[in-house]
């Protein structure tokens, strides 16, 4: 019988060392445990009976029989556990919020630290067994689906399974959407992405780049070549601007367009086709995921980097590892912050930055204290570039293109079964909840798939 350990330390995850991370740019940055360090954190889980971990998860992973697997050293099994619910495994253990779901609930984590689920994920994902080539069984009817994020991942994966003929249909050069253009090579390296899009492709599932629905074709245009049903998974691509003068200087960007032009476009490249030069000093406004992404990238491209937040440290909606690694690499943090103006030189490039001090006043609609503004307490900093992180909302080009889907504040409107209000057009993702998490949007696109099967073979069940 396996000895559990519940009141052991939990493992930490190796890492670079900051140094070498800005040395060397695009390595990944969390390293993965090593086999002594994974079987040292399966054994602090409390093998519970009822496990609360595996409601929390979005997919419900059964994360009780994977860990119990992995202590069997039956790597393989665990392996498959996993893949029972999650095709995605190397992707979500690296990016997925564990803690707002699996590891939040883990019940040894109401004491002591919880369970490094996400990492033991990664483990096993990393031990994958050899697979025999999938058979192509896509002979069933056609389904498109629009953007290449995870939730059409997770989507194309299970229809294919299932024999649909299935086309993933991208807007961008490059296939994996928010997972390619939105997260840096640091955090998610590219091959992983690149692994699961040729298994997918080895399935049966056909990418098509540089297509844009709503531009290059429309809804109807896909129904009448054939497509029985539609998913649209286009993501949250549009940026909110900070709406204060100076906005258009050269030199500020949106976290949006910094980290396309840098994760996809390989901007970081002196020989790229479009590269990025910023200075010495970089401000990022903002405080999620996406600022501590630019503020990193800004510091592997040499900058003097600050991050800018009009809230104080317990505000911040980034994970706490990505805060840490960003403290870590140099970034540093100016808190009750906000600016107010932007000022440039005479050939309009950004030069400066005019900021307010804010204090913390009561609770807005997000829950969190609301930033107040100190009358006269102005202060200029200077700059050379400035990316805003503060929020995206759902590209619009298909909704303009198709009056006919009902939308709500640019998000699409769908109902129980995730359909919109065009038959046979499902959505799911960020173009639905707005920005939001990996394994939420791979939730969206499991339920479609279920869906877009039930409405396609009279009802029957996947």
């Amino acid at each position: 019988m396996v000895r559990r350990t519940p009141k052991a330390p939990r493992q930490e995850l190796p890492r670079l060392e900051p140094a070498q991370r800005l040395e060397v740019g695009c390595r990944e940055v969390a390293l993965g445990f090593a086999e002594g360090q994974a079987r040292a954190e399966a054994l602090r889980c409390l093998d519970c009976k009822d496990p609360a971990c595996v409601d929390a998860c979005p997919l419900h992973i059964d994360i009780r029989s994977f860990i119990r697997s992995l202590l069997d050293g039956d790597y393989g099994a665990a392996f498959r556990t996993i893949t029972e619910t999650n095709p995605f495994p190397d992707i979500c253990g690296r990016v997925c919020q564990h803690e707002l779901y699996c590891e939040k609930a883990c019940l040894l984590g109401k004491k002591l630290e919880p369970v490094a689920i996400g990492s033991l994920e990664r483990f096993v994902a990393e031990r994958r067994p050899v697979e025999s080539p999938a058979a192509r069984r896509n002979g069933g009817p056609k389904v498109a689906m629009v953007g290449s994020g995870p939730a059409s991942l997770i989507a194309a994966r299970d229809l294919a399974g299932l024999g649909y003929h299935v086309t993933v249909f991208e807007a961008l050069h490059d296939f994996g959407g928010v997972l390619r253009y939105g997260i840096p090579p640091f955090r998610l390296p590219r091959e992983v992405i690149d692994e699961e899009v040729r298994r997918l492709r080895g399935s049966g599932v056909e990418f098509v780049s540089d297509f844009i629905v709503g531009r290059t074709c429309s809804l109807d245009d896909l129904f009448e070549e054939g497509y029985a049903a539609v998913f649209v998974a286009t993501g949250a691509g549009l940026p909110y601007l900070m709406n204060i003068p100076g906005e258009m200087l050269i030199g500020v960007y949106t976290a949006n367009e910094f980290l396309t032009r840098v994760n996809l476009m390989e901007a970081w490249r002196p020989q790229a086709a479009t590269p990025v030069h910023l200075g010495q000093r970089a401000v990022i406004v903002g405080g999620g995921n996406a600022a501590m992404d630019a503020a990193r990238w800004a510091r592997r491209l040499g900058c003097e980097t600050t991050i800018l937040f009009r809230r104080g440290r317990t505000e911040l909606r980034a994970r706490l590892e990505e805060i840490d690694h960003a403290e870590e690499e140099g970034a540093r943090f100016e808190f009750l912050a906000a600016p107010v103006r932007l000022l440039g030189n005479d050939q309009g490039v950004v030069t400066g930055m005019e900021c307010l001090r804010m204090r913390l006043g009561e609770p807005d609609e997000s829950g969190r204290p609301s930033p107040v503004p100190i009358e006269g307490s102005e202060y200029r900093i200077p700059v050379d570039v400035v990316v805003a992180a503060i929020g995206q909302a759902p590209n619009p080009t298909l909704q303009r293109a198709t009056p006919s889907i009902l939308t709500r504040k640019g998000k699409i409107v769908v109902d129980e079964n995730g359909e919109t209000s065009v038959p046979h057009v499902f959505a799911g993702g960020d173009v639905v909840r707005g920005g939001s998490t990996v394994i939420l949007a791979m939730r969206d696109g499991r339920a479609a798939a279920q869906a877009i099967h039930r409405a396609l073979s009279g009802g029957e069940s996947a």
